[in-house]
């Protein structure tokens, strides 16, 4: 939502990269900041945890031959096992209009997202994780497949700095799930999967096309970006409200409605956050005045599960975290 005296929502902003451009350097200079280390994933081995069974095939390792399922059924099978190693990370950023939106921030949502989901590329990529890309709106979904290394990097940097936030999806129907159709069909047993967005202007099915990538061992997180502006609701005259996306135009007192507002922005959060929490995942809420090393950090150690999202410090969170 924006602030505005005119009669008509805005068209789409160009993107203001502020002082979050150029991406690749800055995307490197949070990265180096940050703990090294991201995660391991999981491959079928000896490991400790149950993975499931599968017929035995000459060769097996007979010590894993599953003695109950041959005495019961008259079957060879052999108990297969989860070990860690290398898993992939899937980015999945809302580049749709309200995405643009800058307000008191140092530059546009989508300019802060991509600086986050770049940086955590860097990470991955240092740690020889392979990273996919998504990104909802702009021209028109666009889809970079998990990969490695350097060709790898330069692509996915190159989709989200050559990335113009447009487009409405706030009215969508499938649009969400149909853009997160290639992660659902390419993320294996044990992938991360983040998503960099506002939430507010997403439909409402989006929370349960999301979830639903945290099934079959994968884990599921989000990022709220929002600017200032959004998060807070500072202004203090009687203003006309015109959302970027669905062509809502509001008069109202933003004294009066703050707290109504709030109300309604905490409880959206409430929604992502105790889904995602279900499901093994989290739900950080930065504003575009954040620390981005520490943003990513607090990220990283929510997906290694070693620490809980820490709690927003007035002066640079918003008013809630998960």
């Amino acid at each position: 939502m924006v602030a505005s005296a005119q009669q008509k929502p805005f068209s789409p902003y160009e993107v203001d990269w502020g002082a979050f451009a150029p991406l690749r350097l800055r995307a490197r200079v949070v990265a180096e900041g940050v703990y090294a280390g991201l995660h391991r994933s999981v491959r079928k081995g000896s490991g400790v945890e149950f993975g499931g069974q599968r017929p035995y095939v000459f060769g097996d390792d007979l010590r894993f031959v599953d003695k109950r399922s041959l005495l019961k059924h008259d079957r060879l099978l052999v108990r297969e096992f989860e070990t860690e190693t290398d898993r992939a990370v899937w980015l999945i950023v809302d580049a749709t209009a309200s995405m643009g939106f800058r307000g008191r921030g140092p530059g546009a949502k989508y300019a802060f997202a991509a600086l986050l989901a770049a940086s955590l590329a860097r990470v991955a990529f240092s740690s020889g994780d392979p990273v996919g890309l998504v990104i909802l709106g702009g021209d028109g979904v666009r889809v970079l497949p998990a990969a490695t290394g350097r060709e790898a990097w330069d692509r996915t940097v190159w989709a989200l700095s050559s990335t113009k936030p447009a487009g409405d999806w706030s009215q969508g129907g499938d649009d969400v799930l149909r853009a997160l159709l290639p992660v659902y069909e390419r993320a294996r047993r044990g992938s991360i999967v983040v998503l960099f967005s506002d939430l507010v202007d997403l439909p409402e099915r989006a929370l349960a096309d999301f979830g639903g990538l945290a099934t079959r061992g994968r884990r599921a997180f989000a990022v709220q970006v929002l600017s200032p502006d959004e998060a807070e609701l500072p202004f203090a005259e009687q203003a006309r409200f015109a959302s970027v996306e669905g062509g809502v135009v509001v008069e109202a007192d933003p004294v009066a409605a703050r707290a109504a507002y709030l109300a309604e922005l905490e409880a959206l959060r409430s929604r992502w956050r105790e889904d995602l929490l279900g499901r093994g995942g989290a739900l950080l809420v930065p504003q575009t005045t954040s620390d981005p090393v520490s943003t990513v950090r607090d990220l990283l150690l929510a997906i290694s599960g070693t620490a809980a999202p820490a709690r927003p410090r007035p002066s640079q969170q918003g008013p809630a975290n998960g």
